[in-house]
């Protein structure tokens, strides 16, 4: 019989009450959730009732209960200290990114771990939906050829909304670059490795509060590629494609609605059947495309499945706590740049 995880959650609700404990610790097949914790109690124990949880009434109360390890989902501004809460009681941690308000914070809650000899994770859910990981085969296989360019698109309608963390970066370090680019930045690097510098512009194009609504970022890849991020909380879900682009000699990756939340979106692949000649009049031969239909996988029963199974095993976890600390120093070398409007170069991670 396969072992299972014993878990807590701190800030049971928002994205841990929407996904991931109804999709993920509740269905995960080496996981069991134990306790809950958020500050707004009346919600709390409504999930604690709903799942049959402990609803604890504060993060020590948590720590007290029986626990392998812990889902972190609160806002950013404590996840430095209740991540090293965790560490100091040995509970891993599975944490929602960014790992802190900084880079500073972020490399604390590494090396904090690591000293207390707990698993670190970072909740990059998207890297387990089965098209990424077909499109990653893709590329590692030289299928495109050399990647020279890559996209990637997540934006939403989020107006101004009293006390929302996101829209404040004293409380979320960032607006939409920090929010959602984090994901696209480290499905980049997932597909195409690290990068090595960056310029970026954010602005708040439409909304008044303090963080950026608008944030487009060009990447230099250390493979030589290029790439864009572009993220807004300023686009109608409805216009908003979340497009996932990969571009190489030998053809290209295209994707629609793979990044974001749910387990499907489209993608397909466009080969040059063989090697080309240069065609001076540029014809195209219409859509060549194939369809990348792998059977679908739940992210979030992935990634907690996948942590669980790391500490079983006594290993990292495929979504590190150092892919969290690297994603952090691209998006705080996008937030110089934009600040500073220069290139800035990102150093290689100590290997």
């Amino acid at each position: 019989m396969t072992r299972t995880i014993r878990w807590g959650v701190i800030g049971a609700t928002g994205i841990a009450r929407r996904r991931t404990i109804p999709e993920g610790l509740a269905t995960a097949r080496n996981a069991q959730l134990v306790a809950v914790y958020s500050r707004q109690a009346e919600a709390n124990a409504e999930v604690a009732a709903q799942f049959g949880a402990h609803a604890a009434r504060g993060v020590d109360d948590l720590l007290r209960q029986d626990l392998d390890a812990v889902y972190i989902a609160s806002p950013p501004r404590v996840h430095l200290e209740q991540a090293l809460a965790c560490a100091r009681a040995g509970k891993h941690v599975l944490c929602e990114k960014p790992l802190g308000l900084t880079v500073a914070e972020a490399e604390t809650v590494v090396a904090s771990c690591r000293q207390a000899q707990v698993r670190l994770g970072t909740a990059f859910m998207m890297r387990f939906l089965a098209q990424h990981q077909a499109a990653l085969e893709l590329i590692r296989s030289g299928q495109i050829g050399q990647p020279v360019f890559a996209r990637a698109q997540l934006s939403c309608w989020y107006p101004p909304i009293p006390g929302a963390w996101r829209q404040d970066p004293a409380l979320g370090g960032g607006g939409s670059l920090m929010d959602m680019g984090g994901h696209c930045i480290d499905l980049l690097e997932m597909l195409l490795g690290p990068v090595r510098a960056a310029s970026c512009f954010v602005g708040r194009a439409v909304h008044g509060y303090a963080s950026e609504d608008s944030a487009v970022a060009s990447l230099q890849f250390a493979c030589g590629a290029l790439g864009v991020v572009d993220t807004f909380f300023c686009m109608p879900d409805e216009a908003s494609q979340n497009r996932l682009e990969v571009y190489g000699s030998r053809g290209s990756i295209l994707a629609t609605g793979t990044i974001g939340q749910g387990d499907r979106g489209e993608m397909a692949v466009c080969l040059q059947p063989g090697a080309a000649a240069y065609d001076a009049q540029q014809t195209r031969a219409g859509n060549q495309a194939t369809p990348i239909c792998p059977a679908p996988v739940n992210t979030y029963r992935a990634e907690i499945e996948e942590f669980s199974q790391a500490v079983l095993e006594g290993r990292d976890p495929a979504n590190s706590g150092a892919l969290g600390l690297r994603s952090q120093r691209v998006i705080a070398a996008c937030y110089e740049s934009a600040r500073a409007g220069r290139v800035v170069e990102i150093p290689a991670d100590d290997p």
